[in-house]
């Protein structure tokens, strides 16, 4: 087995045993038994238990990340706020870690909660700054509100978001009965506080953007004039949305790209030299 598989396998049998057992009671002997491998080759990899378990914590939100960049590439669409914590939601009921991290429970991290929020302080700061310029890119091109200040939007996000992790552990005997839905319920709350409706994205490439109409919008049409293959209605309110959105993505994909590498950074930092 290569290093790096090697190193793959014994991350996730320490993620297994962390949310089986709790921080408490996992030891690289458990590990190291488990994985197969000897207590020593454990060691050639992590210096402690805790930058082993850290790094736990950065491949799982490392795995969260990189679905995001697919899906954005994919359909630049993702990049709304809605769609991206929509998504958010159901992957982290997928990774029991984060959801562990998310909730503050200490029966699973116990004291390296702790130890994340200090080791992790540099990269969570650089993952608010990423979420501010995504809201301002979104604003500068109509997608989201821009009547309120972007630090308001970026509390409103997170405080609206946090509050459907928690609710998974509080709220679980009067939640409805499918992941599904409340990811649903979660889209709809973030679209209604944040972003404009489709029919109020401006167009790209008219008169009051200062193009020449050349670009993708111009395929869009204007207007009666524009040719019996002209949109109207809901169909041209979300073509305009869609060239918006294509528009903005470069820029909002290339800072989750950065954020994706400082975070492949932190988890090389827990490993042994």
């Amino acid at each position: 087995m290569e290093r790096s598989q090697r190193a793959d396998h014994i991350l996730d049998t320490a993620g297994e045993l962390l949310v089986a057992w709790g921080y408490g009671r996992v030891t690289i002997d458990e590990i190291a038994r488990r994985a197969k491998v000897g207590k020593g080759t454990v060691y050639l990899h992590w210096k402690t238990k805790d930058a082993l378990l850290l790094a736990v914590m950065l491949k799982a939100q490392s795995r969260i990340h990189q679905r995001q960049l697919e899906l954005m590439r994919a359909d630049p669409l993702e990049i709304m706020p809605s769609r991206m914590l929509r998504r958010h939601f159901l992957d982290f009921q997928g990774e029991p870690v984060l959801r562990a991290l998310y909730t503050d429970d200490a029966d699973i991290l116990g004291r390296l909660n702790d130890t994340a929020k200090k080791e992790f302080a540099e990269l969570m700061g650089e993952g608010d700054r990423n979420l501010r310029r995504h809201l301002e890119v979104l604003r500068a091109h109509g997608l989201v509100r821009d009547d309120t200040d972007v630090h308001h939007q970026q509390y409103a996000l997170l405080a609206t978001s946090n509050g459907f992790f928690t609710a998974e552990a509080l709220l679980s005997d009067r939640a409805p009965d499918t992941l599904e839905v409340r990811a649903d319920i979660l889209a709809r709350t973030i679209r209604s506080a944040l972003e404009v409706s489709a029919d109020a994205v401006p167009g790209l490439g008219g008169p009051d953007a200062g193009g020449s109409g050349s670009g993708p919008s111009s395929d869009l049409g204007s207007g009666p004039g524009s040719g019996s293959g002209a949109m109207s209605g809901p169909d041209a309110a979300s073509a305009r949305m869609r060239v918006a959105a294509a528009a903005a993505a470069p820029e909002i994909i290339a800072c989750y790209e950065h954020f994706n590498e400082l975070c492949a950074q932190e988890m090389r930092r827990q490993i042994r030299d």
